[in-house]
């Protein structure tokens, strides 16, 4: 990270860690949940997850491309790059002091960075990151990306999920990142807002937030494995 930009969050770190924290939950938690569910209806078939890419896409472009950038891209941009350099700039030492909460810690950092790689190229993948058509067909396709068709959801997610092993990996690897990320961000969420600041509420919030955690874990795979195992032939 360039010297102003570490200055700039230096000088405002109050707020843009508040900004930050929030943004996390919403809209980006709230559209990860949605996008899970989405992809979910996969395992009830092509059809079904067709169905769901239409009801969407039903918006149309400008609608789409204005949701896209306002409530997902840019508040993702936001949360991380400052939470690059939040990684950057924070001390950890789970060899020295191997407790939970530092643990947690360390983990709630590195899947964000994960997760940020992961969906950065995930859009890319699916989409091409722009709309624009000579991007998409003279940039983005020739260099493996704008895969999805929603058309054609099920065929081109089932494709693109099957062109290599690597990619599929990185699909779990991505979904667990993204969901720990969210899920033990709610629990710190709480206490950076004061929610659960003692360490009997703290502990009563474990629960809930690991409970939704798991739930999106299996909602993911259960999506992932549908993916990997849908007809491909068209």
């Amino acid at each position: 990270m360039s010297n102003d930009l570490a200055s700039l969050f230096g000088r405002h770190e109050f707020v843009i860690r508040r900004l930050h924290s929030l943004t996390g939950l919403v809209p980006i938690g709230g559209y990860l949940i949605f996008h899970l569910a989405t992809n979910a209806a996969i395992i009830d078939g092509p059809d079904a997850y067709q169905h769901r890419a239409d009801q969407i896409h039903k918006l149309g472009e400008t609608t789409i491309l204005f949701l896209e950038w306002s409530l997902i891209f840019l508040p993702i941009l936001f949360h991380g790059v400052v939470g690059v350099l939040i990684v950057t700039r924070g001390k950890r030492n789970v060899i020295q002091y191997p407790y939970v909460e530092n643990w947690r810690y360390t983990l709630q950092r590195w899947t964000g960075v994960i997760a940020f790689v992961f969906i950065l190229w995930h859009v890319f993948h699916m989409h091409g990151w722009f709309r624009w058509h000579w991007w998409v067909d003279d940039l983005a396709k020739p260099l493996g990306g704008a895969q999805f068709d929603p058309a054609h959801a099920a065929l081109t997610a089932g494709m693109a999920m099957q062109a290599s092993p690597l990619v599929s990996v990185f699909f779990v690897i991505g979904i667990l990142a993204c969901v720990y990320h969210l899920a033990n961000g709610i629990w710190t969420m709480g206490i950076t807002w004061g929610a659960w600041t003692s360490p009997h509420a703290q502990q009563k919030a474990t629960l809930p937030c690991a409970a939704l955690g798991l739930a999106l874990v299996v909602l993911g795979m259960l999506a992932w494995y549908a993916m990997l195992t849908v007809e491909v032939t068209s």
